[in-house]
């Protein structure tokens, strides 16, 4: 099994090699936590979540290193605007601390629905400020700062390569140089290593510092916390597409300037935008969706996850409630189609467990010609669109046995995340007393008569009354089926 991702450094695919034989490390930017994430924001981490999985499955080693921004993101990534942590505070009329822990909580809970697995590593801004001042002072030994109106800056033009994730040439940065908002700045590009209280006063959070008392930028929490458990260099950095041309541009400056090595990072993953009809979803723009909006139309927090897996993550997706819906559909189907080869094992029969022996004894059945084109599929930059094809194409394939299908189905699993599995198990558990069993019978019986007879409201309050028992009911060629989903 060989990887291949698009690297954003050099906008090519190449094949992942990592720098030690079979460990990765992988740091994903993570949230700044002053509100809640929108569903776009969300998507990057369902990606982060497949890239581990399916590194896991592969056979690596994975430390996944994320952050938590609680200070120094302004509300432009350019240094201006307000501290976004400081303002959200400010409306909410609680401490920085109390609302980065509330939507720091509330993010979490957002990723455990999900079923996004936890990083190996959470690390705070606001506990390694020590190493952002030590990783500030490396820079400055090096020649690449000035100071200006209390504020340490980094001087773009020191770092010849500047701008090379993003494809910015440093000639047309200088000759488009104007006077920007903030006057200290000898070029509009440079950025805050630093901020004392020249920037805000009365800033919620300070800290003391060689440069005076006050609060790190936020650029650079990254570039410390991701050398503090990664190393001087490591092998992947993901984020949105949106950080390549500020934020991820600034890590690589001040972290190589550090380091006077090069590169930092070998290879950049970058998941582009969810858009809605009117454009990129952000907060700014406010009305934003957020997981809980979803959950309170119907849907399930995995039906999102399906949504997300339908399209590749570096194609923009252009969410709909509709296109929501038609994932929902196709999540309960595929939940249906498990049950049926579940059904066919017997009621005793224990689920397959996708154990690495009884996988691999799959490779001569026609259920491992589907996993071998999962698996290239996954090998191919990650393409979950042709990932659930072939799962979709082993539950359909009438020539593969009900056990050869769900341990199929279960190991592709380990890299949709979709919980196949316990989902499974969780119907099965659900047992129907014979008097309940009887009444859904006789109610299926009666819809179809109403159908029949083209009473078709009748039909429709007969499927409300037993969607409100909890059961639900699929409409198929041979007749209706029924389920109970709690």
């Amino acid at each position: 099994m060989s990887l291949t991702l698009f690297n954003t450094l050099g906008r090519e695919l190449r094949v992942f090699k990592p720098i030690t034989a079979g460990k990765v490390g992988f740091y994903g930017c993570g949230p700044t936590v002053y509100n809640y994430a929108h569903i776009g924001n969300l998507r990057a981490y369902v990606l982060h979540d497949v890239l581990v999985r399916t590194l896991r499955r592969m056979g690596f080693e994975v430390t996944h290193v994320m952050n938590i921004t609680d200070v120094g993101h302004l509300s432009g990534d350019n240094d201006d605007g307000d501290d976004k942590m400081v303002k959200s505070a400010q409306e909410r009329g609680k401490s920085v601390l109390e609302v980065a822990e509330f939507y720091a909580r509330a993010f979490f809970n957002d990723t455990r629905r999900l079923n996004i697995t936890p990083p190996t590593v959470i690390c705070r801004a606001t506990e390694h400020i020590g190493d952002m001042i030590a990783l500030i002072k490396k820079i400055e030994g090096q020649g690449f700062t000035y100071s200006a109106g209390g504020n340490l800056y980094f001087d773009i033009t020191k770092f010849p390569r500047y701008g090379e994730l993003a494809r910015l040439r440093l000639e047309d940065l200088k000759a488009g140089a104007r006077i920007g908002v903030d006057e200290n700045k000898r070029n509009p590009h440079d950025f805050v290593l630093w901020f004392t209280k020249s920037k805000f006063e009365n800033q919620a959070l300070v800290w003391e510092s060689p440069w005076g008392t006050g609060y790190p930028g936020w650029h650079i929490e990254c570039s410390a916390m991701s050398i503090k458990y990664l190393g001087e260099t490591f092998d992947i950095h993901a984020g949105g597409i949106d950080h390549v041309a500020i934020h991820h541009t600034n890590e690589i400056a001040q972290s190589e300037a550090a380091m006077g090595r090069h590169p930092w990072v070998n290879y950049w993953v970058h998941n582009e935008f969810l858009v809605l009809d009117r454009g990129k979803m952000s907060k700014s723009s406010g009305g934003f969706l957020t997981l809980q909006s979803l959950v309170d139309a119907g849907y399930d927090p995995l039906d999102y996850r399906y949504f997300l897996l339908g399209g590749h993550y570096r194609s923009q997706l252009q969410f709909s409630y509709q296109a929501l819906e038609s994932a929902q559909n196709a999540r309960k189907s595929l939940i249906d189609r498990i049950m049926d080869k579940a059904s066919a094992l017997g009621p005793a029969a224990a689920l397959p467990e996708p154990e690495p022996s009884a996988v691999s004894a799959l490779s001569q059945s026609k259920a491992g010609s589907y996993l071998d084109a999962f698996n290239k599929a996954m090998e191919d930059d990650l393409s979950t669109p042709r990932g659930l094809a072939e799962l979709w194409g082993l539950l359909r394939d009438p020539e593969t046995s009900p056990q050869n299908a769900l341990l199929g189905a279960f190991d592709m699993d380990r890299v949709l995340g979709l919980n196949l599995a316990a989902e499974a198990e969780r119907r099965r558990s659900i047992s129907v007393p014979p008097e309940l069993k009887g009444e859904i019978e006789r109610l299926v019986a009666a819809r179809a008569e109403a159908k029949r007879a083209k009473n078709f409201a009748e039909a429709d309050r007969i499927r409300q009354t037993l969607r409100d028992k909890g059961v639900a009911l699929e409409d198929r060629p041979g007749g209706t089926v029924w389920r109970c989903e709690r």
